[in-house]
C-alpha cells in the first residue's frame, strides 16, 4: 500500500503533476535546439532547486530528461540538425521523409514510439531492476571495448553506399574523438602543440557541423527550388502501423533498456545500435534505408527513450548513474541528504517509486506535448530556402557555442561543416563520423584499461575473452557482424537463398 501511495504521490499533488509537466515541455524545447543538451539544462536546474524540497526539484529534472531525449527528433526531422546525439539515427530516414511532405508522419510515428520505448524501460526499471543491474555489472572493460567494436562494426549499417567510403568516415572520427589529452596519462594526442587542441574537440560542434552547416550550404544549390508542401492528414499513426512495428520496437527497447543500464553509455550509442538492428531483421522495408524507411525511425526512438529507465537502474540499484543526466541527479540526491544505492531501496523505497511515478507522467506528458503543435512545426521546411537557410545558419551557430560559451567551438563547427559539405558532394557519409567520434573514446579508454588489468599480456587478454561466457558472446557477435559486411559472405548468401532480384522478375 505505502508502494502504490509513493507511486501515485506526483499524480495526487498538482504542483508536483505541474512541475513534471513544466519540465517536459522544456525539455521538449531544449531537446531540439542543437547544443542545448538535457545535460546542460539539469545541471543549470541544481542550482535553482537547492533550496527546494526534493519531491518539486527531481519531479523537475525527470520532465525535462525525458522531454529533452524526445525533443531532438523534431530538429532532426524537419532540418536534419539532430538536437541531441541521441537523434542522429532518427535524422537518416526522418529527414527524406520531410522531403517527402511527410513530416507530420514521421514526428506522429517517433512521438508514439518514443512513449512506447519510454514505457518500456520504466516498466523495466519497476520490475526488474535489480536483475539488469546485476547484468550490468558484469562487465569488464574488454566487454565495454568489445562493445565499442561491436559499435565500429555499424558503420556498415550507416554508409548507405560505397563500404569503403563509409570505413574512412569512421575512421576519421575516432581520429577525430582521440584529439586532445590522454585521459590517463595526461600527455597531448594529434594536438600538433596547437593550445586550441589541448582540449580535445566537442563532439556536439562536430556533429552541429556535420549536419547543420553542411546541410545549409547543400540547400544552395537549390535555393530557387519550391518547398514541399507537408502533408498533415494524420499525425497519430494508425493501429496497423503501431502492430506492424510491435515486435521491432519490443527488441529494440529491450536493446535501449540494455545499453541505457551500462554505465558510460546512454540513448545515443543505444539509438545507432538499434538502427543497425532494424537494418538487420527488416527484410522488406516499405522503402530502403536511409530514403525515409519506417523501422529507419522506429528502431532509434524506441530505445533511446528506453535507455532513459534503463538508466536509472544502476543509479537507484547501486548509486551508479548509467549516463551523464543520472550522474548529475545523484548529486540532486545528496544535496537533498539522501544517499542512492542499494539503501536507498531499503531505507528509503518511497523515494524509487517516487521517481517511477514522476517517469510514468513526464512519459504521459511527452506524448501530449509530442502530438500537438506538428502543424506549426512543420511549417518550417515550407519556408522558402532563402529564410531557411540562414535559420540553420543562425541556429548552428548558437548550438555550437551554447556548449561550452566559447567561440573556439563555433569555429571547429563552420570547419566541419565546410568539410561535411564536400564528404556529401563526393559521396561520403556522415553517420560513421560521428559514430567514430562517440565510441572514440569507449574503445580506447576500456581497451588501456583491458590491457593494464591483464599486466599488458594479449596472451591473458584473449584468455580472458574465451573464458568469460560474456565476452565470448561479445567476440563471437564481433566476428559474425564483421563477416556478414564481407563481399565474401554476400556472395555466399546470394548462392544459398538466391538473388530476390531475380526471383521478383520471374
Amino acid at each position: 500500500m505505502e508502494t502504490l501511495l509513493a507511486f501515485l504521490t506526483v499524480f495526487t499533488q498538482p504542483e508536483l503533476l505541474l512541475l513534471v509537466g513544466l519540465g517536459t515541455f522544456a525539455g521538449v524545447y531544449v531537446g531540439a535546439i542543437p547544443g542545448l543538451s538535457v545535460t546542460m539544462a539539469v545541471s543549470i536546474l541544481i542550482s535553482f532547486t537547492f533550496s527546494w524540497d526534493v519531491y518539486p526539484a527531481i519531479s523537475l529534472m525527470i520532465g525535462i530528461f525525458m522531454g529533452g531525449v524526445y525533443g531532438g527528433s523534431r530538429t532532426a526531422i524537419l532540418l536534419n540538425i539532430p538536437g541531441a546525439p541521441s537523434a542522429i539515427a532518427t535524422a537518416l530516414d526522418g529527414y527524406p521523409m520531410a522531403q517527402r511532405g511527410e513530416a507530420g508522419t514521421a514526428i506522429g510515428v517517433t512521438t508514439v514510439m518514443s512513449f512506447f520505448g519510454g514505457f518500456l524501460g520504466i516498466a523495466v526499471l519497476a520490475l526488474a531492476a535489480p536483475v539488469v543491474s546485476d547484468f550490468a555489472l558484469k562487465f569488464q572493460p574488454r566487454d565495454y571495448m568489445l562493445l565499442a567494436v561491436l559499435g565500429i562494426l555499424l558503420v556498415g549499417s550507416l554508409s548507405s553506399g560505397s563500404l569503403v567510403k563509409g570505413i574512412f568516415a569512421g575512421a576519421l572520427g575516432i581520429a577525430i574523438g582521440a584529439v586532445g589529452r590522454d585521459p590517463l596519462t595526461f600527455t597531448e594526442r594529434f594536438t600538433f602543440d596547437l593550445s586550441i587542441m589541448q582540449s580535445g574537440i566537442s563532439f556536439i560542434a562536430v556533429m552541429i557541423g556535420m549536419f547543420g552547416v553542411s546541410e545549409a550550404l547543400m540547400q544552395l544549390h537549390h535555393v530557387d527550388k519550391t518547398a514541399v508542401r507537408q502533408k498533415i492528414t494524420r499525425i497519430v499513426p494508425s493501429f496497423g502501423t503501431i502492430r506492424k512495428h510491435l515486435p521491432l520496437s519490443l527488441q529494440t527497447s529491450t536493446i535501449g533498456v540494455i545499453i541505457g543500464a551500462l554505465p558510460g553509455t546512454g540513448g545515443d550509442i543505444a539509438a545507432l545500435m538499434a538502427y543497425d538492428h532494424a537494418k538487420r531483421v527488416t527484410k522488406k522495408p516499405e522503402r530502403p534505408f536511409g530514403q525515409g524507411a519506417m523501422e529507419g525511425l522506429v528502431a532509434p526512438e524506441t530505445a533511446n527513450n528506453a535507455a532513459v529507465g534503463g538508466a536509472f537502474i544502476p543509479m537507484m540499484t547501486l548509486g551508479i548513474p548509467g549516463d551523464a543526466v543520472t550522474a548529475i541527479m545523484i548529486g540532486a540526491l545528496f544535496i537533498h541528504g539522501l544517499n542512492p544505492g542499494p539503501m536507498l531501496m531499503i531505507d528509503q523505497p518511497d523515494m524509487f517509486w517516487f521517481i517511477v511515478g514522476a517517469l510514468v507522467s513526464a512519459n504521459f506528458f511527452m506524448l501530449l506535448f509530442g502530438l500537438t503543435g506538428i502543424k506549426l512545426f512543420t511549417k518550417i521546411v515550407e519556408m522558402p530556402r532563402a529564410v531557411l537557410i540562414p535559420l540553420i545558419m543562425l541556429l548552428s551557430i548558437v548550438g555550437a557555442y551554447a556548449v561550452n560559451n566559447s567561440i573556439t567551438d563555433v569555429y571547429w563547427m563552420l570547419g566541419f561543416g565546410f568539410f561535411g559539405y564536400f564528404m556529401r558532394h563526393y559521396g561520403y557519409p556522415l553517420g560513421p563520423v560521428i559514430l567514430g567520434v562517440i565510441l572514440s573514446r569507449l574503445l580506447d579508454d576500456n581497451w588501456r584499461r583491458a590491457i593494464i588489468s591483464e599486466r599488458e599480456d594479449l596472451g591473458r587478454f584473449f584468455h580472458g575473452i574465451v573464458t568469460s561466457p560474456l565476452s565470448l558472446v561479445l567476440f563471437i557477435a564481433v566476428i559474425l557482424i564483421f563477416v556478414s559486411q564481407t563481399p565474401l559472405w554476400a556472395r555466399a548468401k546470394k548462392k544459398l537463398l538466391g538473388d530476390p532480384a531475380e526471383e521478383g522478375t520471374l
